[in-house]
């Protein structure tokens, strides 16, 4: 049947009352939900449900593992803001979901993840493959659903959808039995409907506290608004840039937060937190107000609890009521819909001067602030430093940038300078290596005119290398940048500063990753000093197909500043004199 003719019967399916098969609806209800790709894996207990797929507009895109599914629908999400969809067969094909499940719950990525099971005869009999998968999600997604009868499939799947999109997003899986995918049952889609999606009671800004907030940002001296995920999630780029132009208030951004600010923009001050720009850091320290907008004070933004900001009144605004005093206490608590209570609380706003203390702000960059300079010198060695830089520089900060988790995500968030949502797409809260190949394949597909590229380290390329053969059957154009150190940087970093250099388990060796590429039908360079990187970069963008670039970089060079464990947001470890690139900042 031909993609017109699949796309009539699945709308006629939505319109009327129709029996089906419990994998007919399954698909039927994805269509209607507005799905036209899922990312899986085929195995028998969800095979009934791919032998209907052939009847369904919907594209299947053929991962090498599972947890490069749920990556790829992560990445799908981030990127178009839609709901992503990851489907495997029970047992190990489940499980092999539950990392990319979990990346996605901890920086509240709306994806449903559907699995096949054994049949409900057997369940709990340790069947082959049979695994308790709902108990064992249970910690990492919203919600999960075990349907084992066709006729509750629907329901269950609008169900989940909605889950996933309201509130704050996150995660929802859906575990079919075998059985359930085989009998039939009518199935409604309208009936199937959920009802109307009932906001926690807790969602409700009152007068009162709208009328707090405003005075203590009138009466502020020195304010700075931190800038969180929630902003791009809720929308509210257009009200937290009219909060600081108006009020004259700077704005620090969380690593899930760049892009929802202009980093061009003279009030972005930059990134906060453990590997954030110093004087960022200090301004949050020496502030008299924080508003938090759509960010949780996570450990990696705050440092030490007891020393965050002491001399701050915080106004938090948050859609979820268990993030307020978590973790930081708040004087003015505002729980709803970012954008929302922005949208009632900028009348209240009026013109203020901050021109004094955005002064100080200013000044106290002075000659650290290496990332300001127009231009990286080449002092003889390959920096991660230049080639983010340069990329940047080179696809005019227009490209879509997923990278993995390490060294080179902090370099990226210092030197790629983002002015538009959604065109950073990183594993924050869970930090999980080898989410970039994958997820990248996900913001592909969801945006195909998009510039993509990956960019990853050495170490977290080779958890998820496989997927080079998806790009490839996909025929999608991505190109990728290793930055290729030969350790596992980040914790060498850690082993460097607090375990005397003692280098245990972080050198690594590595296949010649042009090869690797080769070996899959991609070009491929390798790069090794600063002159090359230009040319290497507009090669890869010039070839029809992907790329893939291996920079072999400065091998000892580490992420700086650094807040330690345990530290006080402004007990940074700062680049020591003698380094090039703090030399090159005196230039």
């Amino acid at each position: 049947m031909g993609d017109n003719a699949n796309t009539q019967a699945a709308n006629a399916h939505l319109t009327a009352p129709t029996r089906l098969t419990g994998s007919e609806i399954l698909w039927a209800t994805l269509v209607g939900e507005g799905v036209d790709t899922v990312f899986g894996y085929p195995g028998g207990a969800i095979l009934p449900a791919y032998d209907a797929l052939r009847k369904f507009p919907i594209r299947h895109v053929l991962v090498r593992h599972e947890q490069g599914a749920a990556h790829m629908a992560d990445g799908y999400a981030r990127a178009s803001g839609k709901v992503g969809v990851a489907i495997a067969t029970s047992g190990p094909g489940a499980t092999n979901l539950i990392t990319g499940i979990a990346t996605a719950m901890l920086d509240s990525i709306p994806i449903v993840c559907i699995t096949g099971n054994v049949p409900s005869k057997v369940l709990g009999t340790d069947a082959f493959q049979e695994v308790d998968i709902t108990g064992i999600t249970l910690p990492v997604t919203k919600h999960n659903f075990l349907v084992s009868r066709a006729e509750d499939l629907a329901g269950a799947l609008r169900h989940a959808f909605q889950i996933a999109r309201s509130g704050r997003p996150g995660p929802v899986l859906v575990d079919i039995t075998k059985d359930a995918q085989q009998a039939t049952a009518i199935f409604d889609f309208e009936a199937a409907k959920p009802r109307a999606y009932r906001p926690h009671p807790m969602l409700k800004v009152e007068d009162s506290g709208l009328a707090h907030a405003a005075d203590l940002i009138r009466n502020a001296k020195r304010p700075v608004i931190l800038a969180g995920h929630g902003v791009s999630e809720s929308g509210a780029m257009e009200q937290v840039r009219t909060l600081a132009e108006r009020a004259q208030i700077p704005v620090a951004l969380t690593l899930l937060g760049l892009g929802n600010f202009p980093a061009s923009h003279p009030l972005n001050m930059g990134m906060m937190g453990m590997h954030g720009e110093a004087w960022v850091n200090d301004a949050i320290q020496e502030a008299d107000l924080l508003i938090a907008c759509g960010m949780r004070f996570d450990d990696r933004v705050i440092g030490t609890p007891s020393t965050y900001a002491l001399k701050a009144k915080k106004i938090h605004i948050e859609i979820d009521p268990a993030e307020i005093n978590k973790n930081v206490k708040v004087d003015v608590a505002l729980v709803g819909d970012l954008r929302e209570v922005l949208e009632e609380l900028l009348p209240r706003i009026s013109g203020r001067d901050g021109s004094a203390w955005l002064k100080s702000i200013e000044a106290s960059k002075g000659a650290v602030a290496v990332r300001d300079i127009k231009n990286l010198p080449d002092m003889g060695h390959l920096y991660a430093a230049h080639v983010m830089h340069d990329l940047w520089r080179i696809t005019g900060g227009n490209a879509v940038v997923v990278t993995d988790v390490g060294q080179h995500q902090m370099w990226e968030a210092q030197y790629f300078h983002h002015e538009h949502p959604r065109t950073l797409i990183t594993s924050g809260g869970l930090g999980t290596m080898g989410f970039a190949l994958p997820a990248a394949i996900g913001a592909k597909i969801a945006c195909p005119e998009r510039e993509v590229w990956v960019i990853a380290g050495d170490g977290g390329f080779q958890m998820t290398a496989a997927e080079l053969s998806t790009i490839v059957q996909e025929k999608l154009k991505i190109n990728i940048a290793i930055i290729n150190n030969g350790y596992l940087g980040m914790v060498r970093q850690w082993q460097e500063f607090f375990y005397e250099r003692n280098y245990e388990a972080t050198p690594l060796v590595s296949p010649d990753f042009v090869k690797l590429a080769d070996a899959h039908s991609i070009q491929g360079r390798a790069v090794r000093t600063r002159g090359e990187v230009a040319g290497a970069v507009e090669e890869a963008r010039a070839a029809k197909g992907a790329f893939l670039l291996n920079f072999l970089v400065e091998k000892e060079d580490s992420v700086y500043p650094m807040i330690p464990a345990g530290s006080a947001l402004h007990e940074m470890i700062r680049r020591p004199s003698k380094d090039p690139l703090e030399e090159t900042a005196h230039d």
